[in-house]
């Protein structure tokens, strides 16, 4: 299947502000694009690209003074399966995972393992290890929050989040990731593309999505405490320990989001 996706960001500043963006699709995803993800800025403004510690593309520019708009619009192939389950991946005990998964196991600016390690191991020690834990954290989160964009916060952690009971995709993704790490299983915040593929159309505007992998059975596997069902296009453009490592953009001063539009459609194939 062919997917039309891209955005357009208006951000404003009062002086030149120094920044940095992640909007690219991922590289485990570039052999899949049939059109360049170039990500335009308006005016002109210098920028140029970066591969972080965690192999995501990053943009780097400097904001002028008033309105500077980012966009894009790509193509992308996608198999058109849904995230693929594996029921029978296996938890690694924590003396066997390689040293570069080992991180994905500590806490963050968003996932406090400190502050839930106790209820994680009261609703979760029970349940089998591998698959069928992760799926039951993965429901308590899908459970315990309710979504709305007036939800959101950027401030709001994993362990807020459970307290508050309500938050939008990241806050769902964040729960979820500090619960499995509490429990010895490796998680990582991922954050792309999700249209209304296979599914009814939703009926608020177009977003980005976020959600996590699991370390299982020497592979990384994908999970959605927002939705909690497989889903048909994701399209990865970073991932990291939390929000903090995947930020949309990061800017080193005040700025206004003016404008935001993002758009994922399946498009029929040229025969």
């Amino acid at each position: 299947m062919l997917i039309r996706a891209g955005f357009e960001i208006v951000l404003g500043v009062n002086v030149p502000t120094a920044m940095t963006a992640m909007l690219k699709v991922h590289p485990s995803r570039a052999g899949d694009l049939l059109e360049p993800d170039h990500v335009h800025v308006s005016g002109g403004v210098p920028h140029h690209e970066y591969i972080d510690s965690f192999g995501n593309v990053c943009t780097r520019l400097t904001l002028p003074p008033g309105d500077t708009v980012l966009s894009c619009d790509l193509l992308i192939h996608d198999s058109g399966i849904p995230d693929i389950q594996s029921p029978d991946a296996r938890q690694h005990p924590v003396e066997e995972l390689p040293d570069d998964i080992l991180v994905y196991l500590l806490g963050s600016r968003y996932c406090e393992t400190d502050r839930l390690s106790g209820l994680a191991w009261n609703l979760f020690g029970h349940v089998e290890p591998g698959w069928s834990r992760v799926q039951a954290i993965v429901d308590y989160a899908h459970r315990q929050m309710t979504y709305g964009y007036e939800y959101a916060d950027p401030m709001r952690t994993a362990w807020q989040g459970n307290e508050q009971q309500v938050g939008v995709c990241r806050d769902f993704a964040h729960l979820a990731v500090a619960l499995c790490r509490c429990m010895n299983i490796p998680a990582r915040y991922c954050t792309g593309y999700l249209g209304d593929i296979g599914v009814p159309p939703a009926a608020s505007a177009m977003d980005f999505h976020a959600w996590f992998d699991v370390y299982l059975g020497g592979a990384w596997h994908v999970f959605d405490a927002r939705h909690n069902h497989p889903r048909i296009g994701r399209i990865l453009m970073a991932r990291g320990r939390d929000a903090t490592d995947t930020a949309l953009t990061t800017t080193f001063g005040p700025v206004w989001l003016n404008g935001f539009k993002v758009h994922t459609d399946e498009i029929p194939e040229q025969g």
